[in-house]
């Protein structure tokens, strides 16, 4: 009896520069990726409507039609809005990173990049993509543990005590792991409006957590100018 092989996954890289396009697909495809590679929304729309890859790595600087905007189309259309997008982008636009966010995309890599960061940024993506449907209410690294249900904290077995707001921003990091979370998107998961939470005390929780999560505070990350993420626990340094 023979034992099916996974289907490889599939991924759509819209890049107007060639060589960039080129070396982000030799390298999808050496890492046993199903890659198609276009230079332009306007190319890569049809294909990704019919395809259904489970990520998309879109520059944000595309000719005609920005990523930007069809990061907003992809996320506005049922067939396609779950799809995982990682973007490509310039260091210096901040506020394009945090719009990119905001609409859904799942994270980012600066220009100029090293290839094995979009590479360690792709796997997290797929992973936390093929694990999401999975109900826990528990997170769990090392003797750092979060029962979401029950609002307990514990590290090496002794409760931590967080208040209701800094344990709502910690749930939603822990349950976005990897991910970059903007100060916008922290607001809206933690149902800021009812606590009249507002975005300059965001810093400050944030501090507090830190504090209080003593030696584990590390795996909080500071994207300057953008936002916060809990670190990938899995994740390979590159």
């Amino acid at each position: 009896m023979s034992i099916m092989n996974p289907e490889p996954k599939k991924i759509v890289v819209v890049e107007d520069e060639k060589h960039i396009r080129e070396l982000l697909a030799y390298h999808l495809e050496k890492n046993k990726y199903t890659t198609h590679a276009y230079a332009s929304a306007e190319e890569a729309r049809p294909v990704i409507t019919t395809l259904a890859p489970h990520l998309i790595v879109l520059d944000l600087m595309l000719p005609k039609m920005s990523g930007l905007e069809f990061c907003k189309e992809l996320k506005k259309n049922p067939k396609t809005k779950d799809m995982g997008i990682l973007m490509l982008t310039a260091k210096s636009s901040k506020e394009d990173i945090i719009q990119g966010l905001e609409l859904g995309a799942d994270d980012y890599v600066t220009k100029p990049f090293d290839i094995r960061e979009v590479m360690a940024r792709i796997h997290a993506i797929l992973r936390r993509d093929s694990t999401k449907e999975e109900a826990s209410f528990i997170f769990s690294y090392k003797d750092f543990k979060i029962d979401w249900e029950r609002y307990q904290a514990t590290q090496d077995k002794k409760e931590l005590s967080f208040t209701q707001t800094e344990f709502k921003i910690l749930k939603a990091l822990t349950s976005h792991q990897g991910k970059v979370l903007t100060r916008d998107q922290l607001l809206d998961l933690i149902n800021a409006q009812e606590k009249a939470v507002i975005d300059r005390n965001i810093d400050v929780h944030i501090l507090s957590i830190r504090k209080k999560c003593g030696k584990d505070q590390n795996h909080i990350e500071t994207i300057r100018g953008i936002g916060y993420r809990f670190k990938d626990t899995h994740e390979k340094s590159f």
